[in-house]
This record gives structure tokens, C-alpha cells and sequence, in this order.
């Protein structure tokens, strides 16, 4: 069954502002404003002053008021029906109030029409506040931006600014564009960004993303990314494509609604012509109206609305919380989770490593830390970055040539003439190079070196435990939710964090091929896994996951388009927060169907039976909709 509220789409003007197409504000209702006043004169004057029209003029005064409220049901009825869409709430509306005009309950047929529109008025308007609200989370580009041009600073719109321009944010200012910090430092406030109010101190040379607020002085930013290119524009339009990303709940009542219409239209017309072959004194009239009622109360728009609703409630309530959901079929699959596998570094670690200790054999320690630098700067990864950091300005001036990344082993490359190999043991292995097996019982995370293809010693990196990792974990564990963590450290280092959080199951020296292997195998055990990394270097497992969590996923393109879901800072507990968010939404989705199903049960036995008339139908059919509809709000104001 098509619903026209499935055809409701958000547009943004020039500056991103959220644009609802379909408005549902009173100007544009003003025709069925207009037959509910002819509505309520005409029963103020029927029921309170006992005037009645004669039948001619009452019949000519609610037509005009049913056609000011039913003429778009009435054209939508009829050009569905002209493709052989007969089975949808249109015509079923159509058909009921028409039927009402032709038995002479005038009244009623107007009431019908007029209280399922202002129904549906609700519900357009509540789609569309849920929509907004989304947007709203997350559009927080400013409108203007200062730009310094020929030593002068001048104010103009964002999406004309080109790359490696330099703008100027002043305290209290949003920052409009992805750059690179410029000045020494400054404190922002990242909590559009990642849902944490907390200041974060940036430092010259740092990444700076639009959405972020200045906190404290004046901050120069070199641009480098576009308007339209940001990391917050790619969110906001993920952020829309969710919503229209259905979940299995969702297609389920679409083709749930498929089916029950026409049966139900049938059964309106068993409830007609059935009786007179069974009831003595059949009165064709009294059975038709029950079958109009029937059709009435069996209209499937509470469903086919709040459910949608809820499901942009939770992705909604994700936002606030700085969790992204790609769509709402990842909240269905976040209920069904029942083992969460984890990476080690940048997941349940900081990520942010240390040298703590430099072993060289046959040369100086800061020869060797210069020629390893030279090498890892050509990496991305965090123990690479450490490594460079360590060396400091002594790496100035001297590069690599012919640099070559071994997945899971470490880099190959030619500093200063010499062959330089720089990883963990696996590498040292690879090429048969021998070395002390002492060092294979260091607790630390090490890097390895070898000078043309000889041992030349090692560099000894720590990394820090997240401050809420055990807590999440904890928490996973009351959820009866086991947790595994896969990394490519060496076992010993992998065995002591998994020790220090709680992590059920650790397996460490894996290569990428490896933690594929490991989760395919916890799938072919009939497990639900979530998967969480960097969603690139663990682009193969996200995908191979039931759902891939990106963790910190705002630091790369890449992550945002692998992952299901997007972490937008580093918390392991907002793991948790998307699993509780997940529940929270099907928890209210279910208790919409129950309601609704159970409310139209009841009405629909009490129409057959003679006991419910029309204005009851209609009034019970609107407020299970506005029922569904505020339990289905009220989850973007919940607390995870």
C-alpha cells in the first residue's frame, strides 16, 4: 500500500536550513478548517437548538463542507483507483463517506472525512517535526564565515570559500568548514559533533571540523575541505538517507497493510450482504452502515505512520546522544546483538602511544629512532605516529624511498641507502631474520627493526585503557552481551588489557585475513555480532558483521561510508547506548502495533454488532493514530 506520508521529503535552501515540502502549517489547511466550522454550526444548531435543515439545503450546505475537507482524499481515491490501486485508505475513505451521503447521515459522513484529515494533518505534522528535529541535532553550519583576504578580513557565505583559504573564528563563533588548526591552540565545544559537552583543546596542526564552537580566542583555520564536502555535511545527508532506509518492522507492515486493506474491504462487504440470508428481518440500510463503520475504523494509517515515526524517534534520540544510525533497519539489527567484537587500539584503548623504551644493538638509540621515524612516517597508524613524534625534528629532511606497507607485519623501505624493516616479530619472521626471543615476552607493544636485514633492536610503545571501557563492558555483560576483542598486537599485550576491562574472549597476533576468520566462526555458530573498528583498515569484518561500528568514525571519510553505525566520538559505552536505543524504539514500535491493532479489533467487532456508530469509528480510528503518534514523539526525549 502506498502512503502519501512515505512521499514526504526534506529539502534544504541554500544555507542548509531544513525545508519541510509538504507544510503543515493552518494557511495551508484553511479548507478543512473551513468545513469543521460548517461542522460544528450545523450540529450547535441541530443538537443545541433542535434546527433542522430540510433535506435539499442540508444535503447542498455538507456536501460543500465535505468537499472542502475530502477533495484531495477524493482525487488521490480516484487516481489510485485509475491504476488499480482499489485497496488503499483513499478509496476506502472515499467509499465509506460517499455510502454515508447515500443512506442520508450527512453529518457523519462530513465528521468522517473532516476528523481523518485533521488526523492526517497531525500526523503530516509530526513526521515532519521528527525530520527537523534530526536535522536540526546536527545542521549547525552557520551562515557566514570570515575569511582573511589581502590582509583584510571579510564576512561572506561559507560555500564560496576555496581550499587553503585561511578563517578567522572568533570566541562564541561556529566553525563552517573542515581545516587544519593555525594558531598555537584553542578550546571547542564538540558537542554537535559527538554529544559531549566537555571542552576539547586543540593544538596548531590539528583537525578542526565545521560544527565545532570556539570557546576561547580567536582561532585561524586553514580550509580544507569544501562547504559541501565537510565531514558534518556527509553526516547530514547519512542522517537523511536513514530515514528513508526502512526496517524490517516497517516493511513488514507495508506489506502487512497490503493485505489486511482488501480483506478487511471485503469483510465490510460480507458484513453488508451476509445477514440477509441469515437474519429474518434484514434491513438492508442498517447492515450497509455497519459495514461503513467497519471500513472506517479498519483504515491502517495509525501503523503505517507512527511506526515510520518511531523508528526517526530513535534515530533521532542516536543523534542527540552522538550516535549515527544509517537507517532504521541497524536499529532492529542492534536488538538482535548478542556477542559485541572489538578492536584493541582506538576502540577499548586510547590509542594515543607513548615510547617508553629504545633498545639498539651496534648503534646509537637516536640513530636508530631517526631511521625507524623516517620509515613510520609514512604510516597513519597510531604506533607509527608515535614513534615520528618521538623522533621529533631529528626526522626533518631524511625520507623513505620505496615504502611498503605488509598488512598486519609492518613497513618495508630504503632510508639513507639502508634496506629498514620496522614492525612487530611477524615481519622479522617473514624475511628469516633472526633475533633475541627475550623479546618476545615484553608486555608493551613493540616495534622491531632490522638494518639491512639484521637485527638492530626494538622501541617498546604503550597504550592507555579508555576511562569508561570497563564500565561498558560491564554494562554489555548485564545485557548478556559477550564481548571479544581481535587485534594485531602480540598476544601478551592483548591478554593484559582484555584482563584490566573484562573482555570475555581476547585473540591478538592476527593478521586482517584473521579477524575475518574469527567472526565468520562466532557467525556460524548462529551469533549476532557487532563489530567494532576503525570501519577502514576493518573494512572486510565490518562488512562480514552484522552491524559495523565505526568508533570515532568523524576522523575519516572512509568510516562513514563503511559502518552501519557511526560512533562520533571515542566512548566504548556509547556501544551500549545504540544497543539500549535499538530496544527503546522497538520496545515503543511494538507497543504502537499492540494498541492499534487491539483498539481496532474491539471497534471493528462493536461496528459489526450494531454497537458503535460512525462518529465512534472515526474518533476511535483518529485517537489510536494520535495515541500511536505521541508514544512514538516522546522517544527523542528519552535519556540513555
Amino acid at each position: 500500500m502506498t502512503h502519501k506520508h512515505d512521499e514526504t521529503k526534506i529539502t534544504t535552501d541554500g544555507h542548509g536550513t531544513a525545508k519541510d515540502e509538504n507544510e503543515s502549517g493552518w494557511k495551508s489547511h484553511w479548507d478543512l478548517l473551513m468545513a469543521l466550522a460548517i461542522l460544528i454550526v450545523l450540529l450547535v444548531l441541530e443538537y443545541g437548538f433542535k434546527i433542522e435543515f430540510p433535506k435539499i439545503p442540508s444535503l447542498a450546505i455538507n456536501l460543500v463542507a465535505y468537499l472542502l475537507a475530502g477533495h484531495k482524499v477524493l482525487n488521490l481515491g480516484f487516481r489510485k483507483s485509475k491504476r488499480g490501486d482499489i485497496f488503499n485508505e483513499f478509496v476506502l475513505m472515499s467509499v465509506a463517506t460517499i455510502g454515508a451521503f447515500v443512506i442520508g447521515e450527512y453529518e457523519e459522513g462530513v465528521a468522517v472525512m473532516v476528523f481523518y484529515q485533521i488526523g492526517e494533518w497531525f500526523q503530516d505534522a509530526a513526521v515532519s517535526n521528527a525530520k527537523r528535529s534530526i536535522k536540526a541535532l546536527l545542521d549547525v553550519r552557520p551562515d557566514e564565515v570570515t575569511v582573511l583576504r589581502n590582509a583584510m578580513q571579510l564576512v561572506v557565505n561559507p560555500s564560496v570559500i576555496e581550499l587553503d583559504e585561511t578563517i578567522v573564528v572568533k570566541p562564541g563563533e561556529k566553525v563552517a568548514l573542515d581545516g587544519e588548526l593555525i594558531s598555537e591552540n584553542a578550546s571547542f565545544n564538540t558537542a554537535a559533533l559527538t554529544g559531549e559537552s566537555k571542552p576539547d583543546t586543540k593544538y596548531k596542526g590539528q583537525a578542526i571540523l565545521a560544527g565545532m564552537i570556539n570557546l576561547n580566542t580567536v582561532a585561524e583555520i586553514k580550509v580544507k575541505a569544501l562547504f559541501r564536502d565537510s565531514k558534518l555535511s556527509k553526516i547530514l545527508e547519512m542522517v537523511q538517507d536513514a530515514t528513508a532506509r526502512k526496517s524490517q518492522t516497517q516493511l513488514f507492515i507495508s506489506r502487512f497493510a497490503q493485505i489486511y486493506t482488501p480483506i478487511v474491504f471485503f469483510l465490510a462487504v460480507a458484513v453488508c450482504f451476509i445477514p440477509y440470508f441469515f437474519v429474518e428481518d434484514y434491513n438492508f440500510q442498517t447492515w450497509f452502515y455497519r459495514a461503513l463503520v467497519f471500513l472506517v475504523i479498519s483504515c491502517p494509517c495509525a501503523l503505517v505512520v507512527s511506526i515510520p515515526l518511531g523508528y526517526f524517534g530513535g534515530i533521532g534520540l542516536a543523534s542527540r546522544n552522538g550516535i549515527l544510525f544509517k537507517g532504521g533497519n541497524f536499529l532492529d539489527v542492534m536488538t538482535k546483538v548478542n556477542v559485541v567484537v572489538m578492536d584493541k587500539t582506538g576502540t577499548l584503548t586510547k590509542g594515543v602511544f607513548k615510547v617508553q623504551q629504545v633498545v639498539s644493538v651496534n648503534m646509537d638509540e637516536k640513530e636508530l629512532v631517526k631511521l625507524t621515524a623516517a620509515l613510520e612516517k609514512n604510516s597513519t597508524h597510531p604506533i607509527a605516529k608515535a614513534v615520528t613524534e618521538y623522533a621529533g625534528e631529528t626526522v626533518n629532511g631524511i625520507n623513505a624511498d620505496a615504502v611498503e606497507e605488509i598488512a598486519g607485519h609492518g613497513l618495508k623501505g630504503k632510508v639513507d641507502g639502508k634496506d629498514l624493516l620496522a614492525g612487530n616479530v611477524k615481519l622479522l619472521k617473514k624475511y628469516n631474520i633472526s633475533y633475541p626471543t627475550e623479546i618476545e615476552s615484553i608486555v608493551d607493544t613493540i616495534v622491531v627493526v632490522a638494518i639491512n636485514n639484521q637485527y638492530a633492536g626494538f622501541i617498546t610503545i604503550a597504550d592507555e585503557i579508555k576511562d569508561d571501557a570497563v564500565q561498558a563492558v560491564k554494562d554489555m555483560h548485564s545485557l548478556n552481551i559477550r564481548t571479544v576483542m581481535l587485534s594485531g598486537d602480540k598476544q601478551s599485550v592483548v591478554d593484559e588489557v582484555a584482563r584490566k576491562i573484562g573482555i570475555d574472549k581476547a585473540y591478538g597476533d592476527l593478521l586482517p585475513e584473521g579477524k575475518v576468520e574469527k567472526v565468520q566462526k562466532l557467525k556460524d555458530e548462529g551469533l549476532h555480532i557487532a563489530f567494532v573498528g576503525d570501519g577502514v583498515n576493518d573494512a572486510p569484518v565490518v562488512a562480514l558483521a552484522d552491524a559495523g561500528i565505526a568508533m570515532g568514525g568523524l576522523g575519516s571519510d572512509a568510516t562513514i561510508e563503511t559502518a552501519d553505525v557511526v560512533i562520533q566520538n571515542d566512548q566504548p559505552q556509547k556501544i551500549v547506548s545504540a544497543i539500549k536505543i535499538g530496544k527503546i524504539t522497538r520496545s515503543i514500535v511494538w507497543q504502537n502495533i499492540i494498541i492499534a491493532m487491539t483498539v481496532k479489533v474491539f471497534v471493528l467487532i462493536l461496528g459489526a454488532g450494531g454497537v458503535a456508530t460512525l462518529w465512534e469509528a472515526v474518533i476511535a480510528d483518529v485517537g489510536v493514530a494520535l495515541l500511536a503518534i505521541l508514544n512514538a514523539v516522546r522517544i527523542q526525549r528519552m535519556k540513555v
